[in-house]
């Protein structure tokens, strides 16, 4: 579609650049204003209200990419997230590993790109360890991680996704959105901040029909992508190093206006404010954490974005995999903490009676 534009100045891939810009814009602002965490959705104190933001997002999400998909615009056949040889035992590594590693860093990656755009320098350098970890995960010294474990796979067969039983997506999507909408509704967050999060969750479709529709060309072809910041991340690296080499593109773009829209909103709101390490103590728990994300937002395929929020409305069985095996990792982390006695907030030899709220 991209050449019935218009845009004789422009190519397939300036164009998602600016796209990717956009979105994280709104993604940044959105998710500032919102507190957007699953971290705190799963272990929060106040995890009810997190859930809901989550859950209203996710809803027009959901509604936003089924359609695309039942108008033909968009179309899942040859996602990673639908290869009918699922690597399970990488899937689930992967997860367990990167809900492990959220808690140690109080965030996932994106929203660690968040609290950096409003001045928090602890997540600027877990986003710096997360994407380095990543990249040697994925090409590096570490690439023996994942091309060990994704060697286990289950055959699916044609059966990869929701869409593929009785009732067809229709019926799937219909029960999702219900359960959905009960979360949102038992919730206690503002209607400012559900209208906020359904904005928010609204990005994703308008990244898959942007990348996978309106802006391919048959002689210059895109690939198609949702929000994801493990691609962000590990593309970002490499582009800093070596711009002149290696060009920007979506996920970068998508990285840098995420950390920009936040930092704007946070600055209009007099929320912006530098934190740093408190203790070499606190900065070693935050290394580990981001290092583990890394590794295993590269064998999950993607982190709580690109999996979750962008997965999940594919009605992917793989997609569900990954954010179940993130949830159960991230509490089992939890429950370690609380059974060490120490606080996990700064790592030091405190106790802790609950835990913290995402920063």
């Amino acid at each position: 579609m991209f050449e019935d534009l218009g845009l004789t100045d422009w190519d397939p891939r300036s164009a998602s650049v600016v796209l990717g810009l956009a979105l994280g814009l709104a993604f940044g602002a959105l998710a500032q204003f919102t507190a957007f965490c699953f971290r705190r959705a799963v272990i929060g104190p106040n995890k009810a209200q997190a859930q809901g933001i989550w859950a209203a997002a996710l809803l027009s999400a959901l509604i936003g990419t089924q359609i695309l998909i039942w108008q033909g615009w968009v179309a899942f056949d040859d996602h990673r997230f639908f290869a009918p040889d699922m690597a399970w035992v990488g899937l689930a590594a992967g997860g367990l590993i990167f809900g492990a590693g959220m808690v140690l860093t109080r965030g996932c990656a994106a929203r660690s790109v968040v609290l950096a755009g409003s001045g928090n320098l602890r997540s600027a350098f877990v986003i710096l360890v997360f994407a380095v970890t990543a990249h040697a995960t994925m090409k590096g010294i570490l690439s023996f991680i994942p091309t060990t474990l994704n060697s286990w796979r289950l055959d699916l067969g044609e059966f990869t996704g929701f869409a593929a039983l009785p009732g067809g997506a229709p019926l799937w999507a219909g029960l999702l959105a219900l359960a959905l909408i009960v979360i949102s509704l038992r919730a206690r967050a503002t209607p400012a901040k559900i209208i906020a999060a359904l904005a928010l969750g609204a990005l994703v479709p308008l990244a898959w029909v942007g990348t996978g529709f309106i802006l391919q060309d048959a002689f210059d072809p895109i690939e198609t992508e949702g929000l994801s910041f493990t691609a962000g991340a590990t593309s970002g690296i490499f582009w800093v190093v070596a711009s002149t080499a290696t060009p920007a593109n979506f996920a970068v773009a998508l990285l840098g206006g995420t950390a920009l829209g936040a930092g704007i909103l946070a600055a209009l709101r007099g929320q912006f404010a530098w934190v740093g390490f408190e203790t070499p103590r606190q900065m070693g728990r935050y290394s580990l954490g981001a290092a583990l994300m890394g590794i295993g937002g590269v064998l999950a395929g993607g982190c709580t974005i690109g999996a979750g929020l962008s997965g999940i409305p594919t009605l992917s069985f793989a997609a569900l995999w990954v954010l179940v095996t993130i949830t159960a990792g991230a509490t089992l982390m939890n429950r370690a903490l609380q059974f060490s006695g120490f606080s996990h907030a700064a790592g030091e030899l405190t106790p802790t009676p609950a835990p913290q709220p995402a920063e």
